[in-house]
């Protein structure tokens, strides 16, 4: 609403309009209606009160909901003996609260005011709920969009819990960094940075009817003391008062704010006389608040139990002076009784007028209305706890953590991390356990070595190890935990933990990220890579390795200064670079609940003995949104699948590697797909497959066999040829099996067999050859790749796709690097290798070729693997690199041929197409594969989706056919696309 309409309104409804007529009328209400019905009941129910009821209507009293019956009785007590007009919880649970609030609320005969003081949502009062930043978090937010959007999901949480008036914000000045009471309670030290998140936080609790309330007039920033202990001095001039301290007021009470909570402050340029503190000043309540700038709302006294305001007066005075100054709701009264007597003698004596104790109570009621209490109803039990823990909550939190975090320095641009394969990383956490969320989401994105000190050094003993081998990286992360938040004792830091990291800085290149306050960050000046995570809170420790690694951009600005290093306003804003960031399906467009139903259709494979587990994943827009492991390696074996665990994914080699590394050497121009292999593999000229277009072999349609056993070649009457076997390793051998290898010349002989391969007899009516899938055609491809390259396929790919992707876990031969006990296992191999297959490659060819083929033999887990497809999907460009050409893919996944639904190399939908491993409804333009082993990936450039299922359906035989007469991956394919809304 304008100001020329506020104007307006406050001349059409005379002069006791107020701000609970004025502001946010409900829609669809013609405001003069509201307000006369608001008038009529406000002076019915006044005109029905006794003087007891009037002067309780003045006393909010602070109430708990973690104490025993006896103490509820007492409250009850106090609501029936003094008439209280509001209570204001603070410690407990929401259920307990709702519960007690229900059971206060019929012993009042007018409905009571609920309160509480929850600056950072009710999280900061109650157990069981969500908890929000802090305010000086909130102001290194750019976009003030956000606290709206905070302060509506606090508006709506205390609507669902029956609470009308939230006293927050805190729009103190934060002007002096030793402030022992404010501090990170303030939005920051600028009076515009404060004074505009103030109001939208403020704006956004309006929309559930929800008053908020400017406090600690006339601002508590700039001291050093708490008055909580005892009274505060401000001692700057008027000038400097209403330059800085006032403005953020001014701008609230233009916005109609509903409540002015009252400091209990000494502000000698307001009010001179000695020892007076604010809240009981009749010069800063009444003239300068409501007459000066005139406030037309409710004026609160901060707590009348604290020292501030109880030191040298007598029980019940405190809040006598603090309504002759002018306030209207007396809050936390230190003693009820005395209190409320004192008053009411007044009222009587004549020394309070009653007029004037009229117009207070008026006012307070005419606040109830506009709060909904003329209507008042019980808070509705059922579902409070989902309803207050929602999933737009949870996203609203990472969001303002993402929005916050601040990259306060960057030497050099090292942020955000681009070049993952020339550089080694390690992370040092102090004052974390070890596997803590922050080390955890950094292995996401990097292979890091991590350490973790779970104490706070005492001395450069305590660290020494970790410093020698730390510097052994090229970069090392030092996250800083468990800071606290006042400055106490250098915020939690010891001395020992910054003359480590100033040590380390000197052997190389350090990034330092301190979870703590922004002051705190001082510790830090000299430090050339620093970020500022505000909190130890799980939120921003998923949020700070994304930033760092450009999954998502950098936005926050200091909202203090620190020091001479780090002003306020301070902050290195970054790109994204188009690697994956983690966050909610509702973020994205999906419908969570839909995705949990997922689950269902995996138990049901898992019951069915369709595979004993499986990881499946989920990323739409860039960001994974379902990320789940299910089951166990082996059936009846506690070994669970987890984050880790790697899964031979079989023929998803054949685009996840071999694809790759031909799309990579098209575009470089060392391989044309309309010449023929004999080109690339002279070798074959001269027999039947000398004509072959690189093309077809990719479709799938140069008339290659499907598949061929050359093992059986190596075997005799079941036992293994002397001539290619050995039982023990020896420096050349190629493993197989556990205790089986073979000898390196089979690469040759297998080669041969492919190249003397007879071809199929079936044609189309095109008259070329029919679509037949061919492991055959890629071993052909990979002995293109390495032919070219002069290298092993398994090392181009990994130094030209996986590690610059950060693919740590993506490999031929898992053993090399992992140990075996967290590879799924395959088959029972009782055909060939006589032994159950784990940690080497389940298909048999690859297997004879040492585990490295173009058909099979890829081990990875999802995490992993979404980084490749989401290149793929982002055509090239991932990790602020090209590393394959923007129109690459897209040529390579659309279908040049009439003889099948494929591409080239990639396996795509057709329509109407009902096999077991593609939705029904799939895009056209969707590419991907499958592999025997009970995997696949499906991308999905028209829904920007990719779906990734890994399992071992082969163990222990790969009979097993449940996954697809279950149709498993399929349902769950179909079940992903029907999730988005």
């Amino acid at each position: 609403m304008t100001i020329s309409k506020k104007i307006f309104w406050f001349t059409f409804a005379g002069s006791l309009l107020t701000i609970f007529s004025s502001f946010i009328l409900p829609k669809k209400i013609n405001p003069p209606d509201y307000l006369a019905r608001q008038e009529r009941w406000a002076d019915s129910l006044l005109a029905t009160m006794t003087l007891e009821e009037k002067v309780g209507q003045l006393f909010m009293i602070a109430t708990f909901s973690n104490r025993t019956e006896t103490y509820y009785q007492q409250v009850e007590n106090n609501i029936a003996t003094y008439h209280i007009g509001g209570l204001i919880f603070f410690q407990g649970g929401p259920y307990r609260q709702a519960r007690l609030t229900n059971r206060y609320q019929q012993i009042s005969r007018i409905p009571m005011m609920i309160g509480i003081d929850a600056e950072w949502g009710i999280g900061m009062r109650l157990d069981s709920v969500i908890e929000f930043p802090k305010q000086i978090t909130l102001g290194a937010i750019q976009d003030n969009n956000y606290i709206e959007r905070f302060g509506e999901e606090v508006g709506y949480q205390c609507k669902r819990l029956g609470i009308h008036i939230n006293f927050a914000p805190s729009v103190d000045v934060n002007t002096n960094p030793r402030n022992p009471v404010i501090n990170y309670r303030s939005f920051g030290e600028s009076q515009y940075n404060v004074a505009e998140k103030g109001a939208m936080y403020i704006k956004g609790m309006k929309k559930y009817n929800v008053m908020g309330s400017a406090k600690h007039f006339p601002g508590h920033g700039d001291t050093d003391q708490d008055s909580h202990r005892t009274l505060p001095w401000v001692s700057q001039t008027i000038d400097r008062l209403n330059e800085v301290e006032l403005f953020p007021f001014r701008r609230l009470i233009a916005d109609s704010v509903a409540s002015v909570m009252t400091g209990h402050l000494f502000v000698p340029a307001l009010e001179p006389r000695t020892n007076t503190p604010t809240s009981i000043s009749r010069k800063i309540v009444t003239e300068t608040i409501k007459e000066k700038m005139g406030f037309q709302g409710l004026t609160v006294t901060d707590a009348l139990n604290m020292r501030g305001i109880t030191a040298g007066l007598q029980a019940g005075e405190p809040e006598f002076l603090a309504f002759l100054a002018g306030n209207d709701i007396l809050l936390q009264s230190g003693n009820l009784p005395a209190a409320f007597n004192r008053i009411k003698q007044a009222v009587e004596s004549g020394q309070i007028e009653a007029a004037e104790l009229d117009v207070r109570v008026k006012k307070i009621l005419k606040a109830k209305f506009w709060a909904g209490l003329n209507n008042y109803k019980p808070i509705e039990l059922a579902n409070l706890g989902s309803d207050l823990n929602s999933s737009k909550a949870t996203d609203l939190k990472t969001e303002l953590f993402e929005q916050a975090v601040t990259i306060i320095k960057n030497q050099d641009n090292l942020l955000p991390f681009v070049n993952l394969d020339t550089t080694t990383f390690a992370s040092v956490a102090i004052s974390a356990e070890y596997n803590n969320e922050f080390q955890k989401m950094l292995s996401q994105y990097a292979n890091f070595k991590h350490f973790a000190v779970p104490y706070k050094p005492a001395s450069d003993k305590d660290v020494a190890w970790v410093l020698e081998e730390a510097a052994k990286y090229k970069v090392v992360v030092i996250s800083v935990h468990d800071m606290n938040s006042r400055g106490d004792r250098n915020y939690g830091v010891s001395p020992a933990t910054i003359a480590f990291i100033n040590q380390l800085r000197l052997k190389t290149k350090v990034v330092v990220v301190g979870f703590g306050n922004p002051y705190g960050m001082k510790l830090y000046d000299g430090v050339p890579n620093l970020v500022c995570g505000y909190e130890d809170e799980i939120a921003s420790q998923r949020v700070v390795p994304q930033i760092l690694f450009g999954a998502i951009s950098a936005n926050g600005k200091l909202p203090v200064s620190v020091s001479y290093e780090q002003k306020m306003g301070g902050g290195i804003q970054t790109e994204r670079l188009g690697r994956v960031s983690f966050g909610s399906a509702e973020r994205v467009g999906m419908n969570a609940k839909k995705l949990e139903e997922i689950g269902q259709i995996v138990q049901q494979g898992i019951s069915n003995h369709a595979f004993p587990g499986c990881q499946v994943l989920v990323a739409r827009n860039g960001k994974i949104v379902y990320n789940r492991n299910f089951g166990t390696l082996q059936y009846d074996l506690d070994a669970r699948v987890n984050d880790q665990t790697l899964y031979d994914i079989a023929s998803m080699t054949k685009v996840s590697a071999t694809l790759q590394a031909v799309m990579m050497l098209n575009e470089r121009g060392a391989i044309d797909l309309n010449e023929k292999a004999s080109t690339y593999l002279p070798e074959i000229r001269g027999s039947n497959k000398e004509n072959m277009l690189v093309s077809d072999i990719l479709m799938h349609q140069a008339g290659l066999v499907a598949f061929i056993p050359f093992w059986e070649k190596t075997k005799s009457v079941g036992a293994f040829k002397s001539e290619y076997y050995r039982f023990s390793k020896d420096s050349l051998s190629l493993q197989v099996a556990d205790n089986l290898y073979i000898t390196p010349a089979i690469r040759d002989s297998v080669w041969k067999w492919v190249t003397q391969s007879k071809l199929i007899n079936v044609y189309d009516k095109l008259g070329g050859y029919r679509f037949t899938y061919s492991d055959l055609g890629l071993i052909m491809l990979q002995k293109m790749v390495e032919r070219i390259t002069n290298q092993p396929l398994d090392e181009f790919v990994e130094q030209n796709i996986y590690e610059p992707l950060g693919m740590a876990s993506t490999l031929y031969n898992p053993t090399s690097r992992f140990s075996k006990t967290n590879i799924a296992p395959t088959e029972n191999d009782v055909i060939f290798r006589g032994s159950q297959i784990q940690g080497t490659v389940h298909d048999p060819n690859a297997a004879l070729l040492g585990g490295v083929a173009g058909h099979a033999g890829i081990f990875s887990n999802v995490s992993d693997l979404v980084k490749l497809f989401q290149m793929n999907l982002q055509k090239g460009y991932y990790g602020g690199r090209q590393i394959l050409f923007s129109g690459t893919v897209p040529h390579f996944a659309k279908n040049y041929t009439q003889r099948s639904h494929r591409g080239l190399g990639w396996d795509k939908p057709e329509e109407g197409d009902d096999k077991p491993v593609v939705a029904i409804d799939a895009s056209l333009k969707t590419f991907g594969h499958s592999g025997f082993t009970g995997t696949v990936v499906w991308v999905d450039p028209e829904r920007e989706l990719i779906f990734i299922f890994l399992s071992n359906r082969v163990y222990p035989s790969s009979a097993n056919n449940k996954i697809n007469t279950l149709k498993i991956r399929k349902r769950i394919h179909e079940l992903i696309n029907a999730s988005i809304m």
